[in-house]
């Protein structure tokens, strides 16, 4: 008899590749977003300008994986806490980043690809953004089958999770300030106006507004700062919601105000470079993945088998040129200090040209780690996505877990029926068969 694990994983999988059910009523969506956008005087084209951000199709997760990934977090968490730890991490980060503020920073992203052995962490980003257009998509979703119905009944509704997210930022500014009352908070990016997750800032903006925070979607570049304050046309900014990529604000002037700020606490940044050297620096995923170091930094045995387990070796691609030329399939290739995809490579996919560039850069090298798959159509009209898994993260908690949907060697919001997508948990075995029963239908 097939183990319950087993059967319970194959279930998620079975429906990943034949369930043809629509998760998000895509259409609805985008008219809910462009009705709170011209409600507020913004243009509707924002919308119609990012027409890959949702896909319809829901994306399903064995509960056991579920709790892998939380209990894989976890561990990266206690980790990261250890002084031998932060001491090695921080030691490779520049002098901005070893200011430790009292705040956690918010949205920090573990992403995963699910594998024969369970779930894969890829990499975990400071910033992770689409957090709020996720929470959005709650307000779509269609009922396929009584499964479906009664799992999302008891899942947090859209408002719920709105006031979540807007606690995590009132819980950094009382870690930072104690009582002082909110003023007004910032969402900054460069050039936000021409950013893709454009929407999410705008609605970042209503559910601060809506709860009584002033707010303001502003270039870094449009920011002052004097000894005390931070400052946008003329009004100070207490909090800074930071959306930046450049995430020890290395970059020269623009992102001045946003250094000084932080150096001298004159605004609570979050999420903030202390965050990032701890936690989003590839070259963590090196030592998080080193055996003899776990052990020499006083990691328990059980922590140790979770993080090899789960997370993808990491290496540095350093020594004979030519041995790592011709084992280069097994490898994926990122930038130490990247971000997303941008500068990555598939091992397979790379030219000499490129393998030489990376080579002399500072890059890691990680176990290649096929993405699943989500499929939509019949047998004969058939539709593959690649899919990862992100999970939201505050404080070492879950607050969503989400997939994107995605063509191509990288992740992207490009692809037609791609884009983020619903995550349904199979809580169990029996019930996980009768969604299979239930759900693979044609919609």
């Amino acid at each position: 008899m097939m183990p319950a694990e087993d059967a319970e994983l194959s279930v998620a999988e079975r429906l990943n590749r034949e369930c043809r059910c629509v998760g998000t009523d895509v259409p609805a969506l985008q008219r809910w977003l462009e009705g709170d956008l011209a409600g507020r005087g913004l243009p509707q084209l924002i919308v119609a300008a990012n027409p890959h951000l949702f896909s319809e199709l829901p994306v399903f997760i064995a509960a056991e994986h579920a709790q892998q990934m939380e209990r894989l977090i976890d561990a990266v968490e206690t980790v990261a806490r250890l002084p031998a730890y932060r001491e090695s991490a921080l030691s490779r980060a520049p002098a901005i980043a070893q200011i430790a503020p009292a705040t956690r920073g918010v949205f920090m992203g573990y992403d995963f690809h699910l594998s024969e052995n369970g779930p894969m962490l890829i990499e975990i980003n400071t910033n992770a953004g689409g957090a709020l257009l996720n929470v959005a998509m709650r307000r779509a979703q269609q009922v396929c089958c009584p499964q479906v119905a009664d799992y999302l009944k008891r899942r947090p509704s859209a408002d719920q999770l709105e006031d979540q997210l807007f606690q995590m930022f009132m819980h950094e500014w009382r870690l930072a300030r104690g009582d002082r009352p909110l003023g007004r908070i910032a969402i900054v990016d460069d050039n936000p106006s021409t950013q893709y997750l454009l929407p999410e800032f705008l609605l970042f903006q209503r559910l601060f507004e809506t709860r009584g925070v002033p707010a303001v979607v502003a270039a870094a570049d449009q920011l002052s700062c004097d000894r005390e304050s931070l400052w946008h046309g003329g009004q100070r900014i207490d909090m800074v919601y930071n959306r930046l990529t450049d995430f020890y604000f290395s970059d020269v002037p623009a992102h001045a105000a946003l250094a000084q700020a932080y150096a001298a606490d004159s605004a609570v940044i979050t999420p903030h470079p202390h965050a990032h050297a701890l936690h989003s620096d590839k070259r963590n995923l090196v030592l998080m993945t080193d055996e003899g170091e776990l052990r020499a930094m006083g990691v328990g045995d059980d922590t140790i088998e979770m993080l090899l387990r789960h997370i993808p070796r990491t290496v540095f691609p350093r020594g004979d040129e030519e041995q790592w030329w011709a084992d280069r399939k097994r490898w994926f290739f990122k930038p130490a200090q990247g971000f997303g995809s941008r500068g990555s490579y598939r091992g397979d996919k790379m030219t000499r040209r490129v393998f030489g560039d990376v080579m002399r850069a500072d890059y890691v090298a990680q176990m290649l780690i096929p993405p699943s798959e989500r499929s939509r159509g019949s047998e004969e009209n058939r539709t593959v996505f690649k899919l990862d898994v992100r999970n939201y993260v505050y404080d070492g908690k879950i607050q969503l877990i989400a997939a994107r949907l995605y063509q191509g060697q990288t992740t992207n919001f490009r692809t037609t029926g791609g884009g983020f997508a619903p995550v349904y948990l199979v809580p169990t075995q029996n019930e996980g068969r009768d969604a299979d029963r239930n759900c693979v239908k044609a919609t």
